[in-house]
């Protein structure tokens, strides 16, 4: 019997809205000790997509702390990598394509429910789970939510069972 041995790939997902604290230094610590034991590659990659509270000030922040720790990353921020960009709102146009492809191959499908309707199914009632309105779509109802420009989630269909 074979094994087949590769070098592991680990990653530092840290979100920029605040300092690096303990928590992420611990991981970040780790996963750096295991990619450099194992010959493999640490990745940095900003997780920047609360857009409201992620900061440059904050990335400059954990960049700092992480040099601080003596980390060095392979790919990421400031060092050239295959699988760029290390930011994820700039990836964001290959994450669109690819919901794109699950709804036209039917793996998901989009949910036009707002949040304040989902929240007021949920008010009240603990035990509430979507039950996939928007799954039982026609065309016409479809082909009229996107004509209004509603806004829409992509959701994925129940498991096979």
């Amino acid at each position: 019997m074979s094994t087949v041995s590769a070098s592991p790939r680990v990653r530092f997902a840290p979100s920029p809205t605040g300092y690096l604290h303990i928590g992420g230094a611990r991981t970040a610590l780790f996963n750096w000790l295991f990619a450099r034991r194992h010959g493999g590659v640490f990745v940095l990659r900003i997780e920047d997509t609360d857009v409201e509270r992620s900061s440059e000030a904050m990335v400059d922040g954990i960049l700092d702390g992480l040099r601080w720790l003596g980390l060095d990353w392979d790919e990421g921020p400031m060092v050239a990598g295959p699988h760029a960009p290390y930011f994820q709102s700039q990836r964001q146009a290959k994450y669109l394509a690819a919901a794109e492809a699950l709804v036209a191959g039917g793996h998901a499908y989009y949910c036009y429910c707002t949040p304040d309707e989902l929240k007021a199914k949920r008010d009240g009632n603990p035990e509430y789970k979507y039950e996939r309105t928007c799954l039982r779509l026609s065309k016409a109802e479809i082909d009229a939510h996107e004509k209004a420009g509603k806004p829409r989630a992509v959701r994925a269909p129940p498991m096979w069972r």
